[in-house]
Formats: C-alpha cells, structure tokens, sequence
C-alpha cells in the first residue's frame, strides 16, 4: 500500500488504533517524514530513574491524542514514524543503572574514586558504554539523515542526543541549539561521568558546528556553569526562569520576550526539549523536577516563534518523560512530542 493509499483509507477523527505506532497513525518507517529514535538509557541520572521507558511510556499513551493540530491542520499526513526501544540498549541500562547508582552513593557519602579501585573500574565501564550509546546513535541518525529523513530522538535521559548533535554537524554545518530546560547541563563530566545528564551541554559546545546555544526555563545550576557561560563570549545565552517572569510582572510580554530569544538564533535550529523546562505539575514523575518552568502554550509558543521567523528546525529531542506507569507524564509528553514534529515538518517544507 502506498503512503497516498494509507492516508486515504485512514480515519483522523477516528479512535486511536493500538497497531504499535505513535498516535496510532497508519505509517512505516520507509513511507514516514519523520522518524523517531526511541533512546531507552537513563543510567547516568543523579536523582530519580526510570526515564529510559519514557518513550515507551509517551508511545502507550498517544493513542489517546486527536490528531487535529490548528498550528498545521494536516500535519499527520507527513507521516511520523516511532521506533520501539531497542532491546539491546535497554538491556544495558538495566545492567548498568545499579552501578551508577552505587557510584553515586559512594561519592555523596566522601568517597574518591582516586582512591578506590573498584570505584574507578565501575565509571570507566559506564563511560565506555554511554560512548558506544553515542556512537550508536549517531550512525542511525546519520543513516536516516542521509535517507532525507527528518528525525527526532525521544530519551531517556538528557545525555541521548549527543550523537545525533554530531551526525547534524556533519550534514549541516553551523547551526544553533534552543534549549528548553529547568538546568544548564554544562558541568564537565558531572559525578565522574563524561557523557553524564548533567553534561549534555557541555558535550555539545566542543562540537565546533554548534554556534549558538540558547537556554530557556533556567532556574537550577552551579557555579562551574555560570563561569562557563561568562567565559563562552556570548555563544551561550541564557533566559533564566526568574528573569523572564520578573520582566513579564513588570510589564513585558510573553510575545517580545519569545522575539528576543529567537533573534539570537541562526538560520538553522535544533530544539533540545527537557520536559522538566515545563512547570513541573505536567511532569511530576521527572527525574529532577523544579518548582517554576514554562507552561505548555508557552513552550509552544516560543518553538512556533521559531518558525515564524523562517528558520528551519533541523532536528530536536525530548528527553526526561517519566516512564511506565506514569500516564499524566507520558500524556503530556506524548502532546509536547507530536507538536515538535509537526512544527519541525512544517519550518522544513514538508506541510
């Protein structure tokens, strides 16, 4: 059957149909626009686990969504195609999550993994392994890109996309990265691990092609990344939760601030999206959840801005969606998920 056939012989209004796909939409991987990496990895997390069935759990409860979206009425016809967890990689998390737990345990109690053989030989092994998670995704990544895919990566935790970053390097050249988040991510090798959560920014301004950063919803960091961004010569900005509201009390709007944080963006634009950017009631189950953040008409807005302005979105992840058995979490990242596509699709041509 054709992709042309399928959307003819598809309902919209219809009852979600639990046939294994994202909203229950009738496409494969070969006929979708968009592709979706499920990335089931939440091993390096400090606080609470249990990211790593995040996708699965937003991919349960999307079948409950309508998939009528006013922003770009006919998004569904571009075809979004979600891959299951990878088995193999989730396996792993389970294996490796109670070594980093214990690596955890042991620093917060004044170990030093200097001075501790075992400890020293448990981060080295997780840091192999989340490198080969990276390498892994960049070569599926760079697989679907060069298919004329557009891809998103739905985590687990923060860390994921690194990967991914790389392979849009590669196809793209310079672009700029609007990170919508509740921490800054830019500690070096957080808790001794390289490719830590808590990292993932870090990671990411050593790759040259990254030009901008922008961060949005800020209001949990460190001393270490605010030296960072003092340091980086404005490649780093940051929209610190308690700036933007104390601007919004004293009379500016929501709209002139969203202006101004895009206008600091290249033409190209990747949209890191860690739902604990949003007021922690929609995300309560997250792994590190802070008071404050972005309502979800906000965050929308501001991604609709981008596109707006003409810039194209060439990729985005959604990571830190609680997992099974959190259904509020996965309901709202369900919600969140299918608008980045659709506004990805729509600032590329493809609606």
């Amino acid at each position: 059957m054709t992709k042309q056939d399928k959307i003819a012989n598809f309902d919209p209004s219809g009852p979600g149909l639990k046939n294994g796909h994202f909203i229950g939409l009738p496409f494969d991987e070969e006929d979708a626009s968009i592709v979706l990496l499920s990335v089931p990895w939440d091993v390096t997390v400090s606080y609470s686990d249990g990211t790593s069935t995040g996708p699965q759990n937003i991919l349960e409860t999307s079948t409950q969504l309508d998939l009528f979206d006013a922003d770009v009425p006919d998004a569904w016809k571009m075809g979004i195609y979600m891959r299951h967890l990878d088995l193999f990689w989730l396996n792993r998390n389970q294996e490796l999550r109670p070594v980093a737990d214990s690596i955890i345990e042991f620093l917060e109690n004044g170990g030093n993994p200097k001075h501790d053989i075992k400890a020293a030989a448990a981060i080295a092994e997780i840091n192999n392994s989340c490198l080969l998670l990276k390498t892994w995704v960049y070569e599926e990544t760079k697989q679907l890109l060069e298919k004329g895919k557009l891809v998103g990566i739905v985590g687990g935790e923060h860390s994921v996309p690194l990967g991914f970053l790389e392979a849009l390097a590669k196809k793209h050249g310079s672009f700029g990265i609007l990170q919508i988040d509740a921490h800054q991510d830019l500690r070096n090798a957080y808790e001794g691990f390289t490719y830590s959560h808590a990292s993932i920014f870090y990671n990411a301004l050593q790759i040259k092609e990254v030009s901008q950063l922008i961060q949005v919803g800020i209001r949990d960091f460190c001393e270490e990344e605010t030296q960072l961004v003092k340091a980086s010569n404005g490649r780093v900005k940051v929209w610190y939760d308690q700036q933007m509201r104390e601007e919004m009390f004293d009379g500016k709007t929501y709209k002139a601030l969203c202006k101004r944080i895009v206008a600091d963006l290249p033409d190209k634009v990747y949209i890191s999206f860690d739902i604990d950017g949003l007021n922690p009631n929609l995300c309560p189950n997250t792994g590190t959840p802070v008071p404050g953040g972005l309502e979800f008409n906000e965050a929308v807005y501001l991604i609709k801005t981008v596109v707006e302005s003409g810039r194209e979105i060439i990729g985005f992840d959604l990571c830190e969606v609680a997992g099974l058995e959190n259904e509020w979490d996965g309901n709202v990242g369900a919600r969140v998920l299918y608008k980045l596509c659709n506004l990805m699709g729509k600032s590329s041509g493809k609606q």
